[in-house]
C-alpha cells in the first residue's frame, strides 16, 4: 500500500514483524502502552524511540513502524501518558522529558535493544524528542526532528497576537486523533462547520466548546496566557537542549509549516553549539511533508539514521543545508543558512510602488480603515488546513483594507534567500492595531501568490508614529524574469490571527469592536536578503 501511494520509497530490506501492547512505565509507573516493530532477521539492529500523543495507528504504525522496521530498525511506538491506551492524564508537554527517560530505562531491560539509539518523527513527535534531549541518555546517537516544535508558546503565539486557528487545530488534532481516524475525521469536519462562530464569538474565551465537542483544559490556559514570560509556560520551551547538544540532529521543514521559525531556530542553535546537523526545507505546508514530501523526508530520515546508528554514511549529501526554492521549483544544495547574510530595503511609494530608492521623510504616505466586525480574511500561508501554502490573493488584494506596493517587471531575476521582514513606520487613531505583512510574487497575468508573511502589534498613543520590526519567516524564492515583487499590509488575516478588537483589551475577554485607521508612512521598508544564482 505504501509504496503504492508513495513512488520512490527505498525497497524493503527484511520482512517487519510486530509486538503490539507492550507497557512501559512512565516516570511516575502509569503505564505507556507500547508497540515493537522489528526486522525479521537475526543480528543486532539499532532502536528508534518514537513517542505520540496521537495514537499508534494510522498513519505512524505503516510510515513510520513499519516503513523502518523494513530497513532494519526496531521501532518503539509508543503513546505518550493519557493518550491511546497509556495511563496518567495528558498535559501539554509537562511529562515528556521524564517519561522519556523512564522508556529508555525500559529499553534497556529489553533483550532486542543493543544500547544504539535514534529518534525520528513529526510535530509533537519532534517535541519528545527535544525533550529527551535535555538530558540526553548515553545511548541516544541521532535525532531526525521533521516539522518539529520546540516552543509550545511560539506556536500558540506571535507577535502578540493569538494563532486561533491553529490553537483550534491542534486541540482538535490532540483530543481526538489518538482515539482513531473516524473520530479524528468526525472532529475535523466539526470544526470546519463551526470555526466561523467559534472564532467570531464574543468574548472567545469558552467559545470553542461546541466546535470541539467539549472542555480543554490546556486549551483555556494557552489562550489565555499570551505572554511567554508567564509562569504558565516556565519550563514548556526545550530550546535550551539545542544549545549544547552533541547528539548529531537532523532537521526538516517546509516553507509553509507552521513550524518553520522553530526549525530555523534549531538549526541556529545547534550550528551554534557545534553540533553535527543538517537542514531540509521543502515546497511543504506542516500536514503536506509527511504526504507528498514523504518520499523525500523518508530518504532523509533514512540516511541521517543510517550514517549514525549504522556507520553507513553513503546516503548522505555533501552540504548541510538543502532547500527548495520556489519560483523556479529547483533544489539547492546550500553550505549554511541563512545563505544571505545581510538585506536590502524596499520602500512604498505613492500610487501603490514600490521602490530601491529610500525616501527623503516619514511623511505619512497612505491609510486604510480596518474593521474588527468584517476582519481581513487570511489566505494561505503557514495554517493546518488544506487551504495552507501559497494561494491566488486577488480576491484578498481587492479589498479597501489590504494595501499593496508593487514593483515594476523584472528585467533579470532576484533570488531571496533567507529572513523576511517588515520595518513598519505606522500610526493608528486608536493606538491599538494589529498589521499584516506579507511578500507576494505577482506573475505576467497580475496573479499574486503569498511568499511569506507575518503579524506585529501596535500599542502606542493615538495618531502617533512607531517603528515596528515585523518577522515575515524565511524563504528561498526566485521572482523570474517578468514577475513583479509585491509587498501587501493589511489589519490582520482572520481567523489565522484572532482578530484586534481596537480597544487593547484582552483578545480572549474583549468585548467591544471598535474600527482602526492605520496609517502607512514613507520610512517603512520591506527587508529582504539577496542572494545569487545557485
Amino acid at each position: 500500500m505504501l509504496r503504492s501511494t508513495w513512488r520512490g520509497l527505498p525497497a524493503k530490506r527484511h520482512e517487519a514483524g510486530w509486538e503490539p501492547g507492550l507497557v512501559a512505565p512512565a516516570a511516575d509507573g502509569s503505564p505507556l502502552v507500547t508497540d515493537h516493530y522489528f526486522p525479521r532477521a537475526e543480528g543486532d539492529f539499532p532502536t528508534l524511540l518514537i513517542r505520540s500523543p496521537y495514537g499508534r495507528g494510522l498513519p505512524w504504525s505503516p510510515m513510520y513502524g513499519l516503513l523502518f522496521a523494513e530497513q532494519g530498525f526496531h521501532v518503539v511506538l509508543q503513546s505518550c501518558r493519557g493518550t491511546g491506551g497509556s495511563g496518567g492524564a495528558f498535559d501539554l508537554w509537562r511529562h515528556e522529558a521524564a517519561d522519556g527517560l523512564a522508556t529508555v530505562s525500559w529499553l534497556r531491560g529489553q533483550p532486542w535493544f543493543d544500547g544504539t539509539l535514534g529518534t525520528v518523527g513529526p510535530s509533537y513527535l519532534g517535541y519528545v524528542q527535544w525533550a529527551l534531549a535535555l538530558e540526553p541518555p548515553p545511548e541516544l546517537k541521532a535525532m531526525v526532528v521533521q516539522v518539529g516544535l520546540h516552543d509550545p508558546h511560539a506556536l500558540f503565539h506571535a507577535g502578540g497576537a493569538l494563532h486561533l486557528e491553529t490553537a483550534l487545530a491542534v486541540a482538535a488534532t490532540m483530543t481526538y486523533q489518538h482515539q482513531g481516524m473516524a473520530a479524528f475525521l468526525r472532529a475535523t469536519l466539526r470544526l470546519q462547520r463551526r470555526l466561523g462562530a467559534a472564532t467570531t464569538a464574543q468574548p472567545l474565551r469558552g467559545a470553542y466548546v461546541s466546535a470541539l465537542g467539549g472542555q480543554v483544559p490546556w486549551l483555556d490556559d494557552v489562550m489565555s496566557y499570551p505572554d511567554a514570560e508567564d509562569a504558565y509556560w516556565r519550563g514548556a520551551s526545550t530550546a535550551e537542549s539545542a544549545e549544547r547538544l552533541r547528539v548529531p540532529t537532523a532537521l526538516i521543514g517546509g516553507w509553509h509549516d507552521v513550524l518553520v521559525d522553530q526549525t530555523f531556530g534549531q538549526y541556529e542553535r545547534l550550528r551554534r553549539a557545534g553540533c553535527e546537523t543538517s537542514l531540509l526545507v521543502g515546497p511543504w505546508t506542516h500536514t503536506s511533508a509527511l504526504q507528498q514530501g514523504w518520499p523525500e523526508v523518508f530518504a532523509e530520515s533514512l540516511a541521517w539514521l543510517r550514517a549514525h546508528l549504522c556507520d553507513d554514511p553513503g546516503g548522505l549529501r555533501p552540504t548541510a543545508v538543502r532547500v527548495h526554492v520556489g519560483g523556479e521549483d529547483a533544489w539547492r544544495n546550500l553550505d549554511d543558512w541563512p545563505a544571505t547574510p545581510a538585506a536590502t530595503s524596499w520602500y512604498p511609494a505613492p500610487g501603490g510602488h514600490l521602490v530601491r530608492q529610500a525616501p527623503t521623510d516619514r511623511a505619512p504616505l497612505t491609510s486604510f480603515r480596518y474593521d474588527p466586525a468584517d476582519p481581513t480574511p487570511s489566505v494561505g500561508g503557514p495554517l493546518l488546513s488544506r487551504t495552507a501554502g501559497p494561494r491566488d490573493n486577488g480576491t484578498l488584494e481587492a479589498r479597501d483594507d489590504v494595501l499593496t506596493f508593487t514593483g515594476p517587471p523584472l528585467t533579470e531575476p532576484v533570488d531571496v534567500l533567507g529572513p523576511v521582514s517588515a520595518r513598519l513606520s505606522v500610526s493608528s487613531d486608536t493606538g491599538h492595531a494589529d498589521v499584516f505583512t506579507r511578500l507576494c510574487d505577482v506573475d505576467a497575468q497580475g496573479r499574486s501568490v503569498n511568499v511569506c508573511d507575518g503579524l506585529g502589534r501596535l500599542r502606542a498613543a493615538a495618531n502617533a508614529p512607531s517603528e515596528i520590526t515585523v518577522p515575515m519567516s524565511s524563504t528561498a524564492h526566485r521572482f523570474a524574469v517578468g514577475r513583479r515583487i509585491r509587498w501587501q499590509i493589511s489589519g490582520g488575516a482572520h481567523p489565522r490571527y484572532a482578530r484586534g478588537s481596537g480597544t487593547g483589551e484582552p483578545t480572549v475577554d474583549a468585548t467591544t469592536l471598535t474600527p482602526v485607521r492605520i496609517t502607512v508612512h514613507t520610512d517603512s521598508a520591506l527587508m529582504l536578503p539577496l542572494g545569487g544564482p545557485g
